[in-house]
């Protein structure tokens, strides 16, 4: 069963509860699965399955919030939202049910970031990915207007990220309004090359895939991660060579 079943299935409300769960509904459904795992995934450790659960379902209510946030859900968002998630065609139907739930729910986005937040305190690459994720969708109409970005630095604050963090990650999205490579990697325009090194290298361990599947993060997120770390190699490049041209 996939990550999917188990959640619709609910999962969710078993394993996170708060908001989240009651979102879904605390149906018993495959409650067995969650300690003895799948035939064809094997046993799967209890707590790793409901930090994935928790990011997914997770992902799911802040990605149709995200949609919303400039007051309209277009096609091209709905889209990006199943480009992020890799959602088997047997599960599309009750995805969308979940998406539009909610996209209805009248509840702020905040009691949700709260608790994908203390789920996750210790996988703070995890909730980076979740932003990337959220910019993906916000980015899809081809232009991240204002009132998303102010729902993105919400949600990143909710997250714990500071705002010196949230331009870093803004920037490593595409949606920087400066082109100055150095806010890629979160670093001034006056970073010597020792300092910018050592971002790059920090930021490129933060972002490996084994690093990010053994934290709990579902595998078809990885993708994610690796366009950002496409990102953050190519300003480092940047920043060497224009760093060449100046000696």
């Amino acid at each position: 069963m996939s990550i999917w079943g188990k959640i619709l299935g609910g999962a969710a409300g078993l394993l996170v509860g708060g908001p989240l769960g009651a979102l879904v509904g605390a149906a018993a459904g495959h409650a067995a699965d969650l300690y003895w795992g799948d035939r064809e995934e094997g046993p799967q450790d209890p707590e790793i399955l409901k930090q994935r659960v928790a990011f997914t379902i997770g992902s799911v209510v802040l990605g149709a919030k995200m949609a919303k946030a400039d007051g309209v859900v277009t096609r091209h968002e709905v889209t990006a939202f199943k480009q992020v998630f890799s959602i088997p065609p047997e599960e599309m139907s009750n995805v969308a049910w979940l998406f539009d739930r909610a996209k209805k729910d009248a509840t702020g986005f905040e009691p949700y970031a709260r608790q994908i937040a203390s789920l996750l305190r210790d996988h703070p690459a995890v909730l980076e990915d979740l932003l990337d994720a959220l910019f993906h969708i916000a980015h899809a109409d081809g232009e991240i207007h204002e009132a998303e970005i102010s729902y993105l630095r919400s949600v990143a604050e909710v997250f714990g990220f500071g705002e010196a963090e949230f331009r870093r990650i803004r920037a490593a999205n595409g949606a920087a309004d400066t082109d100055d490579p150095h806010a890629v990697l979160g670093l001034e325009p006056t970073a010597t090359a020792e300092e910018t090194k050592a971002a790059h290298r920090r930021l490129v361990r933060e972002l490996h895939p084994d690093r990010l599947v053994a934290e709990g993060l579902p595998p078809e997120f990885v993708a994610i991660a690796q366009d950002k770390l496409a990102a953050i190699n190519a300003a480092y490049d940047r920043i060497k060579r224009d760093q060449r041209a100046l000696t």
